[in-house]
């Protein structure tokens, strides 16, 4: 296309333009006019629109104001017509949870009747109508919630504190499941109580916190005086009963019979169960090992008493009682805790909650003191066997105390040092007992020493008493650590239980030793020097055996690892010292070398010496026999080995003596002289101890 075509194209597009820009131009002047129109009309609507609308606003205002008037005419006409409206809800009293409902909707209208008056028109008799009704609400409220709690506020049975008393878990437990076993009110009950309580509070009428601490306290004191009553009838079960019936049982429990309460079986408490388990054999189990004696758990006078009041005996039935009740107060007492949540405020939890203890726990703390108070009269008395039973229940109630100072934190320090004066108390008298027994044997004078020499029976009620003591290691352990004397001899990187045995042979070796001390200081009282050291020996015997065939010798020695070998060389020196009876008897029929017999001829001088030979060793052979069967040695070994040792030391001698004089013409009467022949002798020596044989 050539340049002239192109240009008239390019006339022909902008002829085009041309248009468009003018058809452009006269639409925005039509919308111009049709605005400026739309403008006018909508001025002319405003004029004519705006007077009604503000007249409609006006009258808007005149009736919210009618509309508020009307309200506060109404308000002001209920308040004054309140009390007859709801007297007869006031007067009532809130039955139920809807009753309460009712009624505590009638004292907010009350209140807020009562709140005007005072603020618009407090000489008003108004006033005064409403508040009188309203006080009377108040009280009925808090006469309520004294119903409710009272009714509902019974004592826990027996049977289930002894369930949660004695359940399988470890003493110190997360007690969370056993509170929960305790259940004091419905949820409904507690509900209506938290929500009479929270009324209460609001309206500062506290004084039923002093209701709550008095009733609750009166619940948990019949609780635990149900429970002591049904202990006492035994119905809780009888540990002695099952020892006495079961004592040749070589595991005797303590048991709770089923009870018609617990429809379930219960499994007898572990830790009660241990506590107790191994005491009913004691009694017997060294019976074969005396000398036919009963074996006497008591040191100092063995001879049967009656005892006039069976009350100053502190037995495990008691004991287990009354660790039972102090794990009964301490779960009733978490319970309580947990009861307080939103029915008492929390600033007041330490307040009401020691008012609620105080009196089930001062009896606890003076039936503590009553069993210290026996138990110190079983030392005066020396029944030392009776006081074991406190040792584990002391354990157990040392392991408690944390527990129980948890429980009773923020309370005043009077009220959470009682129980520690339980432990104390109980602490005291345990360290007391031990020492008792060991000033016991020291100092003892109780009776007569055995005429024939036999075991002493304070040496055989030591054994039995040692014995019983390993069933209490972990008791008497800690007891002993506490001691200075003892602890002080232990190893600071010794722990338990090694540190409890090695403690407990220390305390075992300083009984043994006073033992021996003691034996040995009483047989310088006899006479004959025979029975004296044969006394020495038969104790010194009896205590190695009754170490060697129990646990006592592993346990003291620990602590004197040569116990045995110095009991033997004691055995020795006694047997050695025994010996010494014969020297009269050997004074006769030995160093006669300055006897001659010449061709079967003897001086006249000679003559009369072995006559006086002969009748001396007689005379003093016969008065030996004479006292020496009356002596008793009961052990058969030590018996049979003595009598070859006499032999071995007596036989040679008076055979040589018998041999080079019996035939000698020495006497024209020789069976006048010559009595016994070594045979004879040998038989004689037989007969020694025939008593014990």
């Amino acid at each position: 296309m050539d340049s002239s075509g192109k240009l008239e194209k390019e006339r022909q597009n902008l002829e085009a333009f041309k248009e468009q820009v003018q058809r452009n131009n006269q639409l925005s002047d039509k919308m111009v006019d049709i605005l400026t129109s739309f403008e006018n009309r909508l001025g002319r609507l405003q004029q004519t629109i705006l007077p009604i609308y503000n007249e409609m606003e006006n009258l808007q205002l005149k009736k919210t104001n009618i509309e508020k008037t009307m309200f506060a005419l109404d308000r002001v006409i209920m308040f004054h017509d309140v009390c007859p409206r709801v007297e007869s809800i006031i007067l009532g009293r809130p039955n139920g949870s809807d009753g309460l409902n009712e009624y505590l909707d009638a004292m907010e209208k009350l209140r807020e009747a009562q709140n005007y008056f005072e603020k618009n028109n407090p000489q008003s008799v108004e006033l005064e109508n409403v508040s009188s009704l309203f006080k009377t609400g108040g009280d009925s409220i808090q006469r309520e919630f004294k119903e409710i709690l009272l009714k509902h506020s019974r004592h826990v049975q027996p049977a289930i504190l002894i369930d949660i008393s004695t359940n399988d878990d470890e003493l110190v437990t997360d007690d969370s499941s056993s509170v929960s076993s305790i259940s004091h009110f419905s949820e409904i009950v507690s509900s209506d109580l938290i929500r009479l309580a929270d009324w209460l509070i609001s309206q500062s009428r506290d004084e039923y916190m002093n209701v709550y601490a008095r009733v609750r306290a009166n619940t948990l004191t019949k609780s635990m005086t149900t429970l002591k009553e049904y202990q006492k009838t035994g119905s809780a079960g009888s540990t002695n009963m099952a020892i006495g019936q079961t004592m040749g049982s070589p595991s005797v429990k303590s048991k709770f019979p089923h009870r018609s309460e617990v429809t379930v079986t219960r499994k007898t408490s572990k830790r009660i169960q241990h506590v107790f388990e191994k005491k009913a054999n004691r009694m017997f189990l060294k019976a074969s090992q005396t000398l036919g004696q009963s074996t006497g758990l008591n040191l100092g006078n063995r001879r049967p008493t009656l005892i006039e009041n069976r009350e100053d005996i502190v037995d495990e039935q008691e004991m287990e009682n009354y660790l039972i009740s102090v794990i009964a107060l301490q779960k009733l007492m978490q319970a309580e805790l947990s009861l307080m949540v939103g029915i008492i405020p929390i600033k007041h939890h330490h307040q009401v909650f020691q008012i609620i203890i105080q009196e089930s726990l001062a009896n606890i703390v003076h039936e503590g003191e009553s069993i210290a108070t026996r138990a110190k009269r079983c030392i005066h008395r020396k029944e030392f066997a009776n006081l074991f039973v406190m040792f584990p229940i002391l354990k157990h109630l040392a392991a408690m105390k944390s527990e129980f100072e948890r429980t009773m934190e923020g309370c005043d320090p009077t009220i959470r040092g009682q129980y520690s004066i339980i432990l104390n108390t109980l602490h005291s008298t345990g360290v007391r007992t031990l020492e008792e027994i060991v000033e016991s044997v020291r100092t003892d004078n109780s009776m007569g020493l055995p005429r024939d020499g036999t075991v002493y029976q304070l040496t055989s009620d030591v054994l039995v008493l040692m014995e019983q003591l390993l069933d209490y290691i972990d008791s008497v352990g800690p007891l002993l650590a506490q001691v200075p004397l003892y602890n002080n001899m232990v190893s600071h990187h010794v722990t338990a239980p090694e540190k409890y045995k090695y403690l407990l042979g220390l305390y075992i070796k300083k009984v043994l030793s006073q033992l021996n001390l003691m034996l040995v200081n009483r047989s310088d009282s006899y006479s004959e020097p025979g029975v004296k050291y044969l006394f020495r020996l038969n104790n010194c015997h009896y205590v190695v055996k009754s170490l060697q065939r129990s646990a006592l010798l592993d346990i003291v020695s620990l602590t004197e690892p040569e116990c045995e070998n110095t009991y033997d060389e004691m055995i020795a020196s006694h047997k050695k010292s025994y010996q010494q009876c014969w020297n009269r008897i050997l004074g006769f029929i030995v160093n006669l070398d300055d006897v001659q017999v010449v061709n079967g001829r003897l001086k006249d001088k000679d003559r009369n010496i072995i006559k006086e030979r002969f009748s001396g060793f007689n005379k003093e052979i016969e008065e030996v026999l004479k006292l020496q069967r009356g002596y008793t040695i009961p052990d058969v070994e030590l018996r049979e080995g003595l009598k070859r040792d006499n032999k071995e030391f007596v036989l040679p001698k008076y055979s040589a003596f018998y041999d080079k004089f019996s035939q000698s013409s020495f006497t024209k009467n020789p069976e006048k002289y010559v009595k016994y022949t070594p045979a004879q002798v040998s038989a004689m020596l037989d007969r020694f101890f025939d008593v014990a044989a």
